[in-house]
């Protein structure tokens, strides 16, 4: 897959912007600040039709505007296809594929995929369950359509059955028979994501532990522990159990909306006794395995994106990227750096041919 072409319209810091890509490989460059990492989370939105930053559409739009548009064209085999994402204050966004409304966007991810690598994603080693349940969910929804639908399905239920909860807190009794209607909803999806869940990890862990070895050059035991509520039981006799227990606190306890993913080095949580350097060679580990599980599915390469890339790794683990650059792994890849220089230093000395985009305060210098 290529993105031949990036425009924007009222995006974040940007009043206009037009990009004509014709490399694989392309540098963002300006001080911080100025725009780089939002041309990346445009490309973001353009794929997962949501930005990787602002949960908020609104958010998005530029300051004093009502609107924003991004527009990309993208090459996906022989063919051509342009896809337009806007959003208007107050209305809904509109997602057009070739001119075509998207009324599903459900339907839309996984088209033109992408893998992120940025500073925030050490968040996914530091924090809690949500965060590793997220990038897995991301993932899977990118290559396996059925396991999105369902997911979509499990979390509006899940919605609706807490605020059900609550509501059945307040009045002193509980509506049985809604109760049942949601949970008959729940199960089979829930069911299904359980077991697409350990799946995915069987075929995911392979590459990532072959890619940890090579950035750490050891042969430590890196490894991701699946662990969920429906390893022991079936999620019907589960939300049966916890039902008094779940109107007392007016929300549902347990289910695959509680799994974790462990991230283990020698049998150990990587988050407490991993190095700083152990932690980014797992973290880089689990999104070159994203990589390659999204290659491996859709037959293509999907863009990858590296914000700040460069500030935040050792050299060592530097060479280690470069390498695999080098060596044709990936597609298009774009790129975000605070220091000129050194972006371009770095891949002259790969002989890697590049394109430099140089920014200033949202335009194009």
């Amino acid at each position: 897959m290529f993105l031949e072409r990036l425009t924007l319209f009222n995006f974040k810091n940007y009043a206009e912007a037009n990009l004509h890509f014709d490399q694989s490989i392309y540098c963002f460059l300006g001080n911080n600040g100025s725009g780089k990492t939002n041309l990346l989370d445009a490309m973001h939105y353009l794929s997962m039709t949501k930005s990787s930053i602002n949960p908020s559409d609104a958010q998005n739009i530029r300051l004093g505007e009502k609107q924003f548009i991004v527009k990309g064209e993208f090459v996906v085999g022989s063919k051509k296809q342009e896809v337009v994402c806007s959003y208007q204050a107050g209305q809904k966004k509109i997602v057009l594929e070739d001119g075509r409304d998207s009324t599903k966007f459900s339907e839309h991810i996984g088209k033109y995929p992408v893998v992120m690598i940025a500073p925030q994603d050490i968040e996914l080693i530091w924090d809690g369950s949500e965060i590793r349940r997220k990038f897995f969910d991301s993932l899977i929804s990118q290559v396996d359509r059925v396991y999105l639908e369902n997911l979509i399905v499990y979390t509006t239920h899940l919605r609706q059955r807490n605020s059900a909860l609550k509501l059945f807190a307040q009045n002193g009794r509980v509506d049985e028979d809604l109760l049942f209607s949601y949970d008959q909803k729940i199960i089979p999806s829930g069911e299904l994501i359980h077991q697409r869940r350990k799946d995915f990890l069987k075929g995911f862990l392979g590459a990532f532990k072959q890619h940890y070895q090579n950035l750490s050059d050891s042969n430590e035991d890196a490894y991701i522990n699946y662990q969920s509520d429906l390893d022991q039981n079936d999620l019907a006799d589960i939300l049966t159990k916890n039902r008094e227990r779940d109107w007392l606190a007016q929300r549902t306890h347990a289910g695959i909306h509680r799994d974790d993913f462990l991230f283990l080095l020698n049998n150990q949580e990587v988050k407490k006794f991993g190095s700083q350097g152990q932690q980014k060679s797992f973290l880089i580990a689990l999104k070159l395995a994203e990589f390659q599980a999204i290659t491996e599915k859709k037959k293509f390469k999907p863009l990858l994106l590296l914000d700040d890339i460069f500030d935040k790794l050792d050299d060592i683990r530097i060479q280690k990227i470069l390498q695999l650059i080098s060596n044709g792994t990936f597609g298009q890849l774009f790129i975000t750096d605070a220091r000129p220089g050194r972006c371009e230093e770095v891949l002259t000395q790969a002989q890697l041919k590049t394109g430099m985009v140089k920014i200033e305060n949202g335009k194009f210098v």
